[in-house]
């Protein structure tokens, strides 16, 4: 049988900078996921009280479990933090994962979607993606890919569309709890 593998997941800023490191994550293996899910060839990420590393060196170990989704070639990726009334998705507007052996890497646009665990949904941060769209001279491209990006991740989590699933964010993370015992 297929095992979780680890993997440590990396976000830098436009500039190349580091913002920040999650250490301690499993990936789920390709034959348990969701059919919708394997349609997209998403991976899926778990974690519990892992080690952040911020980039100014600051680590803090997270509290709440997540269940993270990259996409190939989407401009978003989802973390679902499974907390005490329900599930809490943080969206990240962030560019197409990228994966070399055990890492995965993307950009981190700034600006996120939450949607609570009472379905209310609300798009954050755009003062900081205003900021660092200037300071980093982002490209009519990259501005153009950044809004599609925004666009698509709304269209999904107002229609419920795959990963906007609480019982397989659940589902996922019970497996991987689980087979750590």
């Amino acid at each position: 049988m297929e095992s979780f593998e680890p993997f440590i997941i990396k976000s830098f800023k436009h500039d190349g900078h580091l913002h920040r490191m999650w250490l301690e994550n499993w990936q789920v293996p390709g034959h348990l996921l969701h059919p919708d899910h394997q349609a997209e060839a998403m991976r899926v990420m778990i974690n519990n009280q892992t080690r952040v590393v911020e980039s100014d060196g600051k680590e803090w170990t997270s509290r709440t479990p997540g269940v993270s989704f990259f996409i190939p070639k989407m401009w978003f990726n989802i973390v679902a933090l499974i907390e005490d009334n329900g599930v809490r998705y943080y969206c990240n507007v962030a560019s197409p994962p990228y994966v070399a052996g055990d890492t995965i890497t993307y950009i981190d646009y700034d600006l996120d979607v939450i949607k609570s665990p009472d379905g209310s949904i609300h798009v954050v941060d755009q003062e900081e993606y205003e900021r660092h769209r200037t300071g980093y001279r982002y490209s009519a491209e990259t501005e153009n890919k950044v809004k599609q990006g925004l666009e698509s991740l709304l269209e999904r989590v107002n229609e419920g569309k795959p990963p906007f699933q609480d019982e397989l964010v659940l589902r996922y993370y019970e497996l991987w709890d689980k087979q750590r015992i």
